[in-house]
């Protein structure tokens, strides 16, 4: 298969396929006569395994070491609990932390529900903005 081949079968672009090639987690060959990449239904097949990958939270470069893995013939099963177990932690902090976001914006928009339009004057760029408390917890130390 061809590039396009692939991507229509694999429901992805040409493009992804290709940056999946130029990242080492495809491995076509070479038509020997015109040099075009040439795709097997294994190579199907690890672009299926890398979407499920991707769906999981898992980066390219993660995808990569599962792949060498199993391509070294080692199982790469461990490896890839130990991943998901060190990233749940950080995926439920950002979530706590994009649902205070998500609270301080329903708060700005309901304190700004009737509030005038200003125009930059100098000292002031947007009042909307500059109305809103401070947190003194949240400011970052530059």
């Amino acid at each position: 298969m061809k590039v396009s081949e692939l991507a229509k079968q694999g429901g992805v672009t040409a493009e992804t396929v290709r940056h999946y090639t130029r990242e080492g987690l495809l491995l076509p060959s070479r038509h020997p006569d015109n040099g075009y990449q040439l795709f097997s239904s294994t190579d199907l097949e690890r672009l299926h395994f890398i979407q499920r990958a991707r769906k999981l939270g898992f980066s390219v470069a993660e995808i990569r070491d599962i792949l060498l893995h199993a391509d070294q013939g080692d199982s790469p099963c461990p490896l890839v609990r130990d991943l998901l177990v060190s990233r749940l932690p950080q995926i439920r902090t950002r979530i706590a932390e994009l649902e205070a976001l998500a609270q301080r914006m329903e708060q700005a928009l309901g304190s700004w529900e009737h509030m005038p339009d200003g125009t930059p004057d100098g000292h002031s760029v947007c009042r909307l903005i500059e109305s809103f408390p401070d947190d003194p917890s949240s400011r970052e130390v530059l």
